[in-house]
């Protein structure tokens, strides 16, 4: 309850914008999918590495794409956008530490580690911030970065690291990550690029970004090899060079889609789609009742050589199913808010485990607000579907959060007003006019104060 009653005194002092949102209208049509925020900022990190501008495309207009530009601008990056094209020109960095107060609103930020560290032999990076779904420690980073001869230090919040002695270069090594962490493995990995030698990182994360990354680098003039399993090798080189480099589609941005189309039982296409990536996504789709159909398109080409696709989303009627979030290719931590919103609305029960971060329930309080039969117990959500959901104020919690307070918005009697609309520009580009465009009747506006 505290945090709609909170909603009056922040309102007070400053108007937030809230969007409103009047369901039970159908959907229907194209939507393209934006490049995936996930991949795009562990990109923009890795362009540190290479002395020379680099262009990534399909990079989407978000506020933590724009926070981490103010990061890479610190160290003396120079940057130029124009549309979804960043050209980077890392030609000089300036061995400074990156501004606090983006740091602490950016998880993604800490990527710049590696990259600075394997370049310039010295880095200064405050502890990162972000959502607060649960405790996500940097050990795994550090363990792996001092494996590789670092000397690394925690001091007033900032984490120091510099090569031991005389070397100039880190040192490959065989590292073993207790859990496949997505950033650990992506520090690692960029870190491993420019260092003597070959590193190992065994138990990597195996989700597509890593996969993103390792062609980026690739393309770069790195030698990786084993991205995509949970054995990554890094033949260490002594440069890389400028490259121009398409971003692949945001795979839960995707599935966000994929859920408001079976939950206002309407049948839409996504366009710009690797498959593959949504597999389990898609397979609970299809459990819960609808169909899911892949077709092809004159699209683009993303890294590695990857064809885009269409998927074509066909509802029908909707039964309650059990979800565990894994590390990929299990099913994504990231849509299991979204699914939590399907679910409520669904035939029978349903038994959603979360499992890999511990506070990612906390949407579950808000869905009740809208008349969702929902019980949590540790890290798992008990639920009951029921007929019909009601319109009601909302607050946000998370970035993926908001997205399922949006979803189930859509499908709800009467009007739903969303609060914390900052989380949801963080990672969702021009959703409300996404939505739009496909019939939903939806509007971002400043309450009277």
């Amino acid at each position: 309850m505290n945090s709609i009653s909170n909603l009056t005194k922040t309102s007070v002092e400053k108007p937030q914008a809230v969007l409103e949102i009047w369901g039970r209208t159908s959907l229907k049509g194209k939507v393209q999918i934006s490049g995936a925020k996930n991949s795009a900022l562990v990109l923009m990190a890795g362009t540190i590495m290479c002395p020379g501008k680099c262009i990534l495309r399909n990079v989407p207009n978000l506020v933590d794409i724009k926070r981490m530009g103010q990061i890479l601008t610190s160290l003396g990056v120079k940057l130029k956008q124009d549309g979804d094209v960043l050209e980077i020109d890392a030609q000089e960095i300036i061995p400074a530490e990156a501004p606090y107060d983006v740091v602490s609103q950016l998880r993604a930020s800490f990527f710049v580690i590696g990259p600075l560290l394997t370049r310039l032999g010295t880095a200064r990076v405050p502890l990162p911030g972000g959502c607060a779904i649960g405790a996500r420690p940097v050990d795994l980073h550090v363990r792996g970065l001092q494996s590789m001869g670092a000397n690394v230090s925690i001091e007033d919040g900032v984490v120091h690291a510099n090569l031991v002695g005389s070397k100039r270069r880190l040192q490959g090594a065989s590292i073993y990550l207790d859990y496949p962490s997505v950033g650990a493995t992506e520090t690692i990995l960029m870190a491993a690029t420019l260092a003597e030698g070959i590193t190992k990182i065994e138990n990597a994360a195996q989700e597509p970004e890593i996969v993103d990354l390792a062609n980026f680098c690739n393309q770069m003039g790195a030698k990786i090899s084993g991205a995509g399993t949970n054995t990554i090798t890094i033949q260490g080189v002594t440069e890389l060079y400028p490259l121009d480099y398409n971003v692949i589609p945001d795979r839960i941005e995707a599935g966000t889609f994929l859920v408001a189309g079976a939950i206002t039982h309407s049948e839409i296409t996504l366009t710009s789609i690797i498959p593959e990536h949504l597999a389990p996504v898609i397979a609970k789709l299809k459990e819960i009742g609808c169909q899911v159909l892949v077709e092809d398109e004159i699209g683009k080409t993303f890294g590695g050589n990857i064809k885009s696709k269409c998927l074509r989303l066909i509802p029908g009627e909707l039964h309650g199913t059990d979800i565990e979030t894994l590390p990929y290719p299990g099913f994504p931590t990231d849509m299991q808010a979204q699914f939590t919103a399907l679910l409520s609305i669904s035939k029978g029960n349903s038994v959603i485990s979360e499992t890999v971060f511990e506070n990612r329930l906390r949407h579950v309080a808000e869905l009740q607000r809208m008349g969702t039969n929902i019980r949590v117990k540790g890290h798992h959500a008990i639920v009951q579907g029921v007929s019909f959901i009601s319109g009601a104020p909302v607050m946000a919690t998370d970035l993926r959060a908001s997205a399922a307070l949006v979803i189930a918005g859509l499908a709800a009697e009467g009007k739903t007003t969303v609060h914390g609309l900052h989380h949801l520009d963080r990672g969702y580009e021009n959703l409300e006019d996404k939505l739009r465009s496909l019939g939903a009747k939806l509007e971002r506006v400043i309450p009277a104060s």
